[in-house]
């Protein structure tokens, strides 16, 4: 029974076993104030506590062994039937040593009770609700020795929370590991106390709580798997139960593996079965079936979807997917197979049955170098050594944090209510209509973002000091005969003084608001029987210039509008129309004003101007694409999918065409373009839903864009999580390159502020709020829960990251 080892942070690492602090002498238990299982159990009648260091940088472990007097571990050996030291010491191993790893989830506390009693207490994050592990300390122990152990227990969360040394923390800094608003700790009571019998039963499951070495590792007993009920945070997570598998039409896939689940609580993945067989089957019309299980336990089955997440990684032989059940739950597993062959050969009948599900097409219709195309992008996840030096971190900490002193304090920009209420008011603001913001335009030419809310579009100014103000609102938003309607495509034209808007019940049709006066002056009808999908900019940056053209397509056709034409305003001579069912739905344009179009199949054409068939067609991995993006020198192509981004080097690199892009000349046949898939990786996609109850859906992606700006950020979101990428980050392979920050509320629309990286505009529901980039953190157990302290400096400890926007930082709408 071993851990996959070195897969990034996933895992623990192993222990050198340097002990920091030891109290040698007190009694340990397991105290269940409101299980029925028992109030309190005596683990160990005579035992240490200790706090050590691992091998991983940040990392320590507390940990309770049972204390022996001269001779007794051998004779338990002897009476288990045990012989020689090596058994006696995997007795002690098994059963004789409890280790937990120290995380202020455990909220380690201490407390002087009536007497000489000193009790240290930390939660049972694999019980129930309210179960707590005490260490009754000897009475001959020392109130200094005990008040040093809670010290170094505090220094230690902190490394472990900042990845940063404790003597960069002040004692405010370590104050947030005090938990002293906690219940007080349950009086223990020893009713009953385990047996020497209760030893770990071979057919009992088991899960690796951290290796020791490169192949041992304590074990602790697993319940068997039970249909998965929504626990309190704190609880380990347990694989849920095994839905019948359908009968199998066709095998794809079968290979043996090793299978490891993801536990929260520790953060790795936890190895559940060392040989199990996975297998991939067709079980109706483009309908698909995984299975995993061993000789004698079924583990799991599960559709072939594009929720599991699939992520494969060659350097390490893993294969990592998600499972959601019908409650909600999300769960994170992997699959280790011994060779690359093997891999190669699952991953082959799991990519053919998820392309097929998808696109309901016969994978061996599809040509050789675009199955290479399509298997490259799930290729795409490096796993960093869990003993990789950590200077480059520690450079972008520094960094973040140099941006972040600059910001001023005293500038900040007001909460807009338009009245003069406390900040307590405004948290409990509630707004009188039932509207909510779900779209974002962001000034290219003027510092200004415009939000729609219904029929409403609220103005924003961005201010010197990179916050919002309240600007204006229009009230109306209502054509040229008095029709209100509420937007469903909106962009900014002519230097940010006209916006474009589209009616969703007339899609024949757009119109032209006036920002000066604030109300719609001109409808267009663009063709009467060609529609329209959406509409893009004839350049990158047309909007900040006089141009009166923009491009649209519908679901078949890529054209030119022309708003100075008479009659219908789309351009008959600038029109390519496809007799194939194209599906399109997303549309973007370089400086130059080449064009990208992708569609709800999934693929993506490239032209270097309208009226001509595309240069390139880069192939589908089959989920609709919902947005599309490209860098203003058309290298790179951003598009959108629900639950991935899709990252597309269009340089070409090599042959007659080296050196030019895919929308100037086509790839040659030999070559394909360099696909990147970036996924939130599978075990923070559980996270996610394990948090909000919800799939990742992303809102559509964008580059930070600017004249004369180079493209280093992505921005998007996904229910409550901003989330940016690093493109240097993406390129240089490495795993999770994003940050994210978690509000209260779903993100309805988002983007930077043009001609920087260092602003995000975020529209929530009822707020619209323009954020740091230092303010978006690693993808952690904190940031990720919002259970982390505040801004760094600001004096305000443990404020949670979910919790709603301040007064300083948010402009709320009245309009």
């Amino acid at each position: 029974m071993f851990v996959l080892r070195n897969v990034g942070k996933l895992l623990f690492g192993t222990s050198n076993k340097e002990t920091l602090i030891d109290l040698p002498q007190g009694q340990l238990y397991l105290v269940r104030p409101l299980s029925p299982k028992g109030y309190s159990e005596l683990i160990f009648k005579d035992a240490s506590a200790q706090i050590r260091r691992t091998a991983q940088d940040f990392q320590y472990q507390l940990v309770v062994q049972r204390v022996f007097e001269e001779g007794e571990a051998e004779l338990l050996a002897e009476e288990e039937g045990a012989d020689g030291e090596t058994d006696a010491d995997i007795l002690v191993g098994e059963r004789d040593e409890r280790t937990f790893l120290l995380d202020e989830a455990l909220h380690f506390r201490v407390e002087n009770r009536e007497g000489s009693d000193k009790v240290l207490a930390w939660r049972d994050l694999s019980g129930d609700t309210g179960d707590v592990y005490e260490f009754v300390c000897d009475p001959a122990i020392s109130a200094a020795q005990i008040s040093q152990f809670a010290k170094i227990s505090r220094q230690c969360q902190y490394e472990r929370k900042y990845r940063k040394p404790h003597t960069t923390a002040s004692d405010e800094d370590l104050a947030q590991f005090e938990f002293d608003d906690e219940q007080p700790i349950p009086q223990a009571s020893p009713i009953h106390s385990p047996t020497r019998s209760k030893l770990i039963e071979p057919s009992d499951s088991v899960v690796l709580t951290k290796p020791e070495s490169n192949m041992s590792a304590k074990l602790q007993k697993a319940e068997s798997p039970q249909t998965p009920i929504k626990a309190p945070k704190e609880r380990s997570i347990k694989p849920p139960a095994v839905p019948a598998a359908p009968e199998a039409r066709e095998i794809l896939a079968a290979e043996v593996a090793e299978l490891h689940f993801f536990d929260f609580p520790s953060g790795t993945f936890v190895q559940q079965d060392a040989s199990v067989t996975a297998t991939v089957s067709e079980v109706g019309d483009w309908q698909y079936w995984l299975e995993v299980k061993s000789a004698d336990r079924e583990w799991l089955g599960i559709p072939v979807v594009a929720d599991i997440n699939p992520v494969f990684n060659f350097e390490f032989l893993s294969f990592i997917f998600n499972q959601f059940t019908e409650d909600g739950s999300a769960y994170s597993w992997l699959l280790r197979f011994k060779d690359q062959a093997t891999l190669e050969r699952f991953q082959e009948g799991l990519l053919q049955a998820l392309w097929e599900q998808l696109n309901e097409v016969k994978w061996t219709k599809v040509k050789d170098q675009d199955r290479d195309y399509i298997t490259d992008a799930f290729n795409d996840l490096t796993m960093e050594d869990s003993e990789q030096p950590q200077q480059e971190e520690q450079e972008e900490h520094e960094e973040d944090e140099s941006e972040e002193e600059e910001e001023p304090e005293d500038d900040r920009a007001q909460s807009e209510r338009y009245d003069s209420d406390e900040e307590e008011d405004d948290a409990e603001f509630k707004p009188k209509d039932k509207d909510v913001n779900k779209m974002l335009a962001v000034g290219y030419k003027h510092d200004r973002s415009f939000v729609v809310r219904g029929s409403k579009i609220g103005v924003f100014k961005h201010t010197p000091n990179n916050h919002l103000e309240f600007s204006t609102n229009i009230s109306k938003v209502e054509t040229p005969k008095g029709e209100l309607f509420s937007p469903k495509k909106v962009m900014l034209h002519n230097e940010d003084r006209n916006l474009i808007l589209q009616k969703d019940s007339d899609p024949h049709k757009l119109y032209r608001m006036d920002l000066e006066y604030g109300k719609v002056v001109d409808e267009w009808t663009i063709h009467e029987d060609i529609p329209v999908v959406t509409f893009a900019p004839e350049n990158k940056f047309a909007q900040m210039t006089h141009e009166p053209t923009f491009l649209g397509i519908s679901r078949n056709a890529l054209y030119r509008v022309d708003p100075r034409l008479s009659g219908s305003k789309l351009v008959d001579s600038q029109l390519k129309q496809y007799v194939s069912k194209n599906d399109f739905s997303a549309l973007a344009t370089t400086e130059k004003g080449y064009i990208a179009v992708a569609s709800n199949k999934g693929d993506i054409r490239l032209f270097d101007r309208l009226g001509i068939n595309a240069k390139t067609h880069i192939p589908a991995l089959g989920e609709p694409i919902i947005g599309l993006d490209v860098s203003a020198d058309g290298r790179w192509v951003l598009a959108t999918c629900r639950t991935y981004l899709l990252l597309i080097d269009a340089l070409q690199k090599s042959g007659k065409n080296e050196g030019k892009l895919g929308f100037e000349k086509s790839f040659a046949a030999d070559s394909k373009p360099q696909p990147r898939r970036l996924a939130l990786t599978p075990e923070h996609v559980a996270q996610f839903a394990y948090e909000t109850g919800k799939g990742v859906s992303f809102t559509p992606a964008k580059f930070n864009t600017g004249e004369g700006t180079t493209e280093t950020s992505i921005i998007t979101a996904s229910g409550p999580y901003i989330i940016e990428w690093s493109l240097k980050k993406v390129l240089a392979g490495r795993k999770a390159p994003y940050l994210i920050k978690r509000y209260t509320d779903d993100v309805k629309a988002d983007d930077f502020k043009f001609g920087t990286d260092k602003n995000v505009i975020v529209a929530l529901p009822h707020e619209v709020n323009m954020i740091s980039h230092t303010k978006l953190k690693r993808p952690t157990r904190e940031s990720i829960t919002g259970d982390f302290a505040g801004r760094r400096g600001s004096g305000r400890i443990g404020t949670p990251a979910r919790s709603r926007l301040g007064r300083a930082d948010v402009v709320r709408e009245a309009f």
